[in-house]
């Protein structure tokens, strides 16, 4: 995988065995310079292959060095549980053989059985807000880090974990390597890293707003939400697949989709905000597994979720930002697979799905369902922007006086 790296032999094994045969781009320039000690500052899409690229030379720099007793020599922080579980189980399968520990620090979980995990932990996964009541509570310390790991970092910020972040970089040695990755980069993240980067590399992979060229991209036209449903199922019953992926904007319209889908027989499962922890473990690995093959969902699961063989992403609702519609399809099509990524659109949503073909530069495919054409085409008259062009009535003049008809 890395010619000119020499890594552990059994990491190697372990990678051949993982199916690790060729590096992705962010993984060449990545793990070397993390390998020599480099603080880095990483951009990269979403499926570009940022986990492994800072959990192989971790895990090659933990070989044979067992860490203290409640002090982790590596600790990544994640903004979502789901990141958290998907990093520590790539972390399980790179150290296979090896004597590696990783422990996974998320709500939802009992403290004490989490606490008496991190006695024995090398890498700590964990959100911000979980991890501070056990550094409160000395449930581990973080005097023998070597490695701070900032995963998903604008998406921490935006979720108002910049206090804790502040109080557990500060509580970190002075001297450790820090990596920080962020697959936007606002002014937040860059003020971040100028605070908490040392001498470091940017490394810049793609362009934040390029879509693989391995997803196809299709808008479907709806006339309204009950058109929508049945597009839903015909897309579900008649799309070839191995498993698909259904987002909407809310939580209520989440549940009300998954119930209509088990409605209809289809192997649906729902994730969402208020999903319980182990409820939310249990659909994922079912999800994964196979259980089922359709995924109701929010936007909690798109970022952070990498599960194989998901090849369908379907819009029920166009989601209300670019990079949000970013995330969402980078799902699918990951790891050089092919996938397809199909939004549904109603007349209140063409303007908004005209601002994201802007923010992308370029044009969905129209995709047609013979059996349920509907009513709504495309707005009348377009503007060059692409958006609905609407009549607008001339104003009166004020104080203009109405014409009075003359006399014949």
């Amino acid at each position: 995988m890395f010619s000119d790296i020499a890594l552990d032999p059994q990491l190697e094994t372990n990678l051949k065995t993982l199916g690790f045969t060729e590096a992705t781009e962010v993984q060449q320039q990545t793990v070397p310079l993390l390998l020599e000690g480099q603080d880095l500052l990483v951009s990269a899409p979403t499926g570009s292959g940022k986990t492994a690229s800072y959990l192989i030379p971790i895990v090659q720099s933990l070989i044979g060095q067992k860490s203290p007793t409640r002090q982790p020599r590596a600790l990544a922080l994640v903004p979502v549980r789901e990141l958290a579980e998907q990093v520590q189980s790539q972390f399980v399968r790179l150290t296979e053989s090896l004597d590696l520990e990783a422990v996974s620090v998320v709500g939802g979980e009992d403290f004490k059985v989490q606490e008496r995990k991190l006695a024995e932990a090398d890498l700590v996964i964990s959100t911000p807000g979980r991890l501070m009541p056990h550094l409160e509570n000395r449930s581990l310390e973080l005097d023998s880090l070597d490695f701070l790991i900032l995963d998903e970092a604008d998406r921490m910020l935006e979720t108002g974990f910049k206090d804790n972040l502040d109080q557990i970089i500060e509580a970190s040695p002075d001297i450790r390597q820090t990596l920080l990755i962020s697959a936007t980069l606002p002014s937040a993240i860059r003020s971040l890293a100028k605070n908490i980067l040392v001498d470091a590399e940017w490394i810049k992979v793609g362009q934040t707003r390029e879509v693989s060229d391995e997803i196809q991209q299709f808008i479907l036209l709806s006339d309204d939400q009950s058109h929508k449903d049945k597009q839903l199922c015909w897309l579900l019953k008649n799309e070839s697949y191995k498993k698909a992926i259904v987002f909407s904007n809310s939580k209520t319209q989440a549940k009300r989709l998954d119930g209509f889908l088990r409605y209809h027989k289809f192997k649906a499962a729902l994730l969402h905000g208020d999903v319980q922890q182990k409820g939310r473990f249990a659909t994922v690995e079912g999800f994964r597994k196979g259980t089922t093959n359709v995924l109701v969902t929010t936007d909690l699961a798109s970022r952070g979720l990498d599960i194989a063989d998901v090849d369908l992403v379907i819009n029920v609702e166009m989601p209300r930002k670019g990079d949000i519609y970013l995330h969402r399809i980078g799902r699918t099509g990951r790891a050089g697979t092919t996938g397809q990524a199909i939004s549904l659109i109603d007349p209140p949503e063409w303007n908004l799905m005209s601002s994201i073909e802007r923010y992308l530069k370029t044009r969905f495919q129209r995709k047609f369902i013979k059996e349920l054409a509907g009513h709504f085409k495309g707005p009348k008259k377009v503007k060059a922007s692409g958006k609905a062009a609407t009549t607008k009535k001339k104003k009166k003049t004020a104080g203009a006086k109405k014409k009075t008809p003359k006399k014949r």
